[in-house]
Order: C-alpha cells, then sequence, then structure tokens
C-alpha cells in the first residue's frame, strides 16, 4: 500500500543517520520526505534528495516555515527538541494546518530505547499521568522486556557530534544567520568534557566508588541529587530554573533545614559534563553556606546503580535518573516536569516534606508505567550503532505508516 497523501518534513534531529535512513525507508512506502538544512551539519548527515537550505534570517524564519509547509502539503513533521526556537515555530505552522508532529530524542527507558511520540516530551507529552488511565494503557500494550537487546557505540556518538559541529563552525558562511540554541562553544565543550573524562580515569572515579563503599559499609542513610548538564535543555524548557547552580541551592537549604542530622546528601555530576563550572566548588560553597559541608559530598564518577541502591531518595529535576531511581523501588522528588510525574509513583509535595517520609513507589503501578510507555511512545533501538539503529529506523516508519504513535503495540 503506498502512502502517497503523505508529506513527512525532517527538522533537526538527532546527529546520526537516523532521520536519513528513516526518509529512505518511508519512500520505499511512498511517501513524500523533506528536509530543511539550517546549518552545515544538518547538510552532512541528510546528503541526500528533497533538502532545502534554509540561509535566512531567524525573524524571517516563521512565514518561511509557514509558506514551505503549505507550498508543499507537509502532513507531517519530526524533530529532535521541541522547545528549540525554530522548531516552536515550526509547531505551531504544523498546528494551524493539521499536521502531526512527532518528537524523538534518546529514550525514556534507557539504554537501548528511543523515544518516538505525538507533539513532546517531559511537560509536552501526551503520555498519561492518570494511574487509571496508564494501567489500562499497559494491558493493551502487552509486556516490557527490560534485558538490554541492543549496544549503542560512544565512539561513533562522539565523532558524529564533533563532526557536526565543528563543521558547522567551520562552514558558518555557508549558514551565516543560523542561531544554535547550545549555550557553549563545541570546541570548548570537547576539551572540557575531555579533560574530565582523563581526570576521572586517572582517580576521581575510584574516589567516588570508595565513598559509595564506605556509606555502604558504615550504613549511612543518604539522598542522591545527580546533576544534569548545565546545557541539558530539559533544565531550560520543563523547569524554573535558569540553571544548575538554582536548583543545588534550593536542593541543599531545603537538606540543611529539615534533613536529619544523621543524614547525608551525595551530590552526583553528569559523566559528560563539559566542565565549564567546577560544580566541586560550587557544591562546597553552597554547602557550607547552609552550614552543612560535613554532611554534603561531592562526587564524579562511581556507579550511578550502586548508589541509588543504597540511597533512602533521590532528588532530580527532570532527568531519566528518575526512571532508574523508580525501578530501583525508590522514593523520587522532581524539580521540575517530566513525563514520570504520576501519583504514586513519585513525590509530588514539597521538598521538605520529602526529607523526613520519603514515599516508597507503588511498585505495581511503576511496572504498569514501564509497560505501557513501551508499548507506546518508545521504540526499541539505539541512534548510533548497528543492528540497533536499524531496528529504530524499522520501528519508526512503521510507527508513523500505520498511524499507531502513542497507540499501544505488543512487542
Amino acid at each position: 500500500m503506498e502512502h502517497n497523501n503523505q508529506v513527512v518534513l525532517f527538522l533537526q534531529g538527532p546527529i546520526t543517520p537516523f532521520f536519513k535512513l528513516m526518509a529512505g525507508r518511508l519512500e520505499s512506502e511512498g511517501v513524500k520526505c523533506l528536509r530543511i538544512n539550517l546549518c552545515f551539519g544538518d547538510w552532512l548527515f541528510w546528503r541526500r534528495n528533497g533538502a532545502t537550505n534554509y540561509r535566512g534570517r531567524k525573524a524571517d524564519w516563521p512565514a518561511f516555515i509557514e509558506q514551505f509547509m503549505g507550498d508543499h502539503g507537509v502532513t507531517h513533521v519530526v524533530l529532535l527538541g521541541e522547545q528549540r526556537f525554530y522548531h516552536r515555530k515550526a509547531i505551531e505552522a504544523a498546528k494551524r494546518r493539521g499536521a502531526e508532529v512527532i518528537a524523538t530524542d534518546f529514550g525514556y527507558l534507557r539504554p537501548d530505547w528511543i523515544t518516538f511520540e505525538r507533539n513532546g516530551m517531559s511537560a509536552d507529552s501526551e503520555f498519561p499521568r492518570d494511574p487509571d488511565v496508564i494501567r489500562q494503557l499497559a494491558t493493551a500494550a502487552g509486556g516490557f522486556e527490560q534485558r538490554r537487546k541492543f549496544a549503542d557505540s560512544f565512539f561513533k556518538q562522539a565523532v558524529w557530534d564533533m563532526s557536526y559541529h565543528l563543521l558547522s563552525s567551520l562552514f558558518r558562511v555557508l549558514y551565516p544567520y543560523y542561531d544554535s540554541h547550545q549555550v557553549y562553544h563545541p570546541v570548548m565543550v570537547y576539551i572540557g568534557t575531555g579533560i574530565r573524562i582523563a581526570l576521572r580515569k586517572l582517580w576521581r572515579e575510584r574516589q567516588a566508588d570508595a565513598l559509595i563503599e564506605r556509606l555502604k559499609h558504615e550504613g549511612e542513610e543518604y539522598f542522591v541529587f545527580p546533576l544534569q548538564m548545565q546545557n541539558d535543555f530539559q533544565i531550560r524548557a520543563y523547569s524554573r530554573f535558569n540553571g544548575i547552580e538554582e536548583a543545588l541551592d534550593e536542593v541543599v537549604a531545603s537538606f540543611a533545614a529539615v534533613a536529619g542530622k544523621h543524614q547525608k546528601l551525595v551530590v552526583k555530576v553528569h559523566p559528560l559534563d563539559p566542565g565549564m563550572i567546577s560544580w566541586r566548588r560550587r557544591c562546597r560553597r553552597i554547602a557550607q553556606k547552609h552550614g552543612v559541608i560535613d554532611r554534603v559530598h561531592y562526587i564524579d564518577g562511581g556507579s550511578l546503580a550502586a548508589l541509588l541502591r543504597g540511597s533512602e531518595g533521590v532528588i532530580t529535576i527532570n532527568s531519566t535518573v528518575g526512571i532508574w531511581s523508580l525501578l530501583e523501588g525508590k522514593p523520587t522528588h522532581t524539580l521540575g516536569e517530566s513525563v514520570y510525574n504520576v501519583p504514586g509513583l513519585v513525590h509530588l509535595d514539597s521538598l521538605d516534606s520529602f526529607w523526613r517520609d520519603p514515599p516508597i513507589p507503588d511498585i505495581r503501578l511503576r511496572d504498569d508505567f514501564m509497560q505501557a510507555m513501551a508499548g507506546s511512545v518508545q521504540i526499541r533501538g539505539v541512534y548510533y550503532n548497528q543492528p540497533g539503529l536499524a531496528n529504530a529506523v524499522e520501528e519508526a516508519a512503521q510507527r508513523l505508516l500505520t498511524n499507531s504513535i502513542n497507540k499501544p503495540v505488543s512487542e
């Protein structure tokens, strides 16, 4: 069956051939696929027919994308990062003409899942927050196999990411008015990340493991606050914080005021943090300000699973670590908006009330949540390595071709 009435527009996506391969699969079924390149990196990861290079000013983009969709009869828009300026304006135009918007990103159920859902993620996600609706969706979706099926490639991810950003900077003259959503210049990010990874391998990893082992051995009661990256778009888009430091200060202040004097707080930096800010110094300064310098520990490295397993609970802004925390059956408090802000799963009252009586998640509801998610807004696969990439492409194409996005699909 050919889908001659479908016209799919791909905007910016993951830095991988995922969109290019998906377009080829859709075109084999008669779907027309288009692409708008906003920078050289976009062109680099497309390099096939159907592309238009937008070299205009940011102020002219809303009118351009509105006319483009009308001229080409766009029925679907596929993108990553629905809160980026170019994408927000494209989504507004798509909704005015009744086109469906599909957002993708790393999966909520990592490591070998990809998110593929209608309209957006986190606060914009249409995945239900009502426990009863989640239970019904889980029943319709079938089983959830947590066992890992596909391995990704960090090496390819790093090489492709560097190629995209560095070449986009080098050939900026070809797209002179492009305004990236990135917080830091990519060169500084790569240098900083490289230095941090090297230091972690040299001694920080052992230091972190030693602290985790000591906490376990001594039976210490502790909570975990895993930091997201300062340039994580989820923070700017789906929380009230302008950056990590605001959230860190709020958490430490509440911990100092309410938590038991025998309890500890472990702050864990993101493994890929670019090192543009010394979070060790910031954490120490904030803990000192609130009088808990001896009860707040900072670590760079160590086993996250082991750290979560021994904790009393987890505080996060809206990281996918919240999902891992729930899988460990740990009390979880979110400071921002997330897809797992579900009554019975996470603590939805004030942070102050969390320290003294952290509620354990409803395990049956958690299992239903994972099953419902896997069968509706997640696809199995990875972005950077075969055969997981091919599997993700096929599942994504089938969801679009059969109009089953966000609908229960049994594995």
